[in-house]
């Protein structure tokens, strides 16, 4: 095939906030398209230095001069704010402001694209099949939510002729995606500043289901209610073939079992007839479901399914999806993403399955104060799965305080749950915490999508003390 150029006005493109997980992707595969790719960020970081040896130029802090005369647009993410003095600059110079989003869907012009939504699981699922596909000899390109190993593995221009992306549903930015294979792993209530019932979130996943190219294929979810009634919606689409996977006999893909054994899983599923079975690197139900919707989504673009079930299982966890931190004085330390009520049900119970009768000490840090008004009790509820829970301060990330919303909704209401629980307002303290409680043969959890995830070496060096 013909490599893919440079999306029209990418040619020598600024990102404002280039660290990002999303932001950095994208600037990493066009700097690997021969872009002169510049940006800033508020901090140094890991990925900025990975972009810098990929020839990009990542400036510290946000200033009008980091913004080159030059420039032909100008990135941001729906969290960059409109005072921001880059963004003025830009308007001063006349440079395109270009959405995320919309530079993600130019890259993906002229290839295959899988797009993968959902409310949960888009960061493991879009890294299951970079991995397989690479290890088929596929080379995909792909944008994926979180580093797979090392900073900057977020991301990679390939070869292939198929891009695997995720799909962030959070402010309708995978509105802009035409992808021949999409995604949806379930549909919730999130992101409470953007949506406001159930009926938006379905009809904006429709919109996404709309744009799949014609004659393409729609996986989703059989057994989640949110992910149904979205299919139940688009099932008479002309051009639309939906194929479904689940637990639950009716579903396309069929998964017959799924066996536990210790921090990975076995699965069986019924697919075109022929029964599979596969290992999955992970532990955990939710985890399995999503090798599942994996395969389901190659094999609808052709790739033999015996083969992809094959690839699934040289997949072995992506940063913060429960992935082991180390070990010390007997106690592993573990680093969860989960920051909604049902990713945290969900890594808990995967972690009780696996950790025999270990005790479970979770660090929660909640994100975002819409989310913690919205879902602050399903949360503490929660957090009643763990032996011992600490929470800290809500990670304010993009938003400013609400009056009245703090931790203390959550403490409350996992302490009315039955959990033992600590309010920890010095996150610095917390390795202390930690050390305090903590004994051989335990398992610790950083979990929540802010910084807590800086916690996990600082937890091990007390331990080791």
């Amino acid at each position: 095939m013909t490599p893919p150029g440079l999306p029209n006005a990418m040619e020598r493109p600024h990102f404002i906030g280039i660290g990002g997980a999303g932001m950095s992707g994208i600037a990493k595969i066009l700097a690997q398209r021969g872009a002169q790719v510049a940006g800033s960020d508020a901090k140094d970081s890991d990925t900025a230095r990975a972009l810098r040896a990929h020839g990009a130029t990542v400036h510290i802090g946000h200033a009008a001069g980091h913004l080159a005369d030059d420039a032909t647009c100008v990135v941001v993410s729906s969290a960059i704010r409109a005072d921001n003095p880059e963004l003025a600059r830009a308007a001063e110079l006349g440079v395109p402001v270009v959405h995320r989003s919309d530079a993600l869907a130019g890259l993906m012009d002229g290839l295959r694209p899988i797009a993968v939504a959902g409310t949960h699981g888009k960061t493991t699922t879009t890294s299951m099949l970079a991995v397989s596909l690479s290890a088929l000899g596929l080379d995909p390109s792909y944008a994926i939510g979180g580093d797979l190993d090392a900073p900057g593995s977020n991301a990679h221009h390939g070869g292939g002729d198929i891009f695997v992306a995720e799909a962030d549903e959070s402010d309708r930015s995978f509105h802009k995606y035409t992808p021949q294979v999409a995604i949806i792993l379930n549909a919730e209530l999130d992101h409470h500043a953007n949506y406001a019932s159930m009926d938006e979130i379905y009809e904006s996943f429709e919109t996404f289901v709309g744009k799949i190219v014609p004659g393409g294929t729609l996986v989703v979810a059989h057994g989640q209610a949110g992910a149904a009634e979205i299919a139940g919606r688009v099932r008479a689409a002309e051009g639309l073939n939906v194929v479904t996977y689940g637990e639950e006999e009716g579903a396309d893909v069929w998964i017959t079992k799924i066996t536990p054994r210790g921090l990975t899983s076995e699965v069986t599923v019924v697919i075109d007839g022929r029964m599979l079975t596969f290992t999955v690197s992970v532990p955990g139900r939710h985890y399995a479901h999503n090798a599942v919707a994996a395969l389901a989504a190659g094999v609808a673009l052709g790739i033999p399914a015996h083969n992809l079930a094959s690839a699934l299982g040289k997949y072995t966890g992506v940063k913060r999806r429960l992935q082991l931190k180390g070990e010390a004085s007997g106690v592993q330390v573990i680093d969860s993403y989960a920051h909604h009520p049902t990713e945290m049900t969900a890594d808990l119970e995967a972690i009780r399955g696996a950790a025999a009768d270990s005790r479970i000490l979770v660090v929660f840090q909640p994100h975002l104060f819409s989310r913690t008004q919205e879902l602050g009790k399903e949360m503490g509820q929660a957090l009643a799965l763990a032996d011992s829970a600490v929470v800290l301060d809500i990670y304010p990330a993009r938003e400013d305080p609400i009056p009245g919303i703090t931790s203390e909704i959550i403490i409350a209401a996992a302490r009315t749950a039955g959990a033992d629980v600590t309010a920890e307002h010095d996150k610095a303290a917390v390795a202390d915490v930690i050390a305090g409680m903590a004994k051989p043969g335990d398992l610790v959890l950083t979990m929540g999508a802010g910084d807590v995830t800086d916690l996990g070496p600082a937890i091990l060096a007390r331990l080791t003390d």
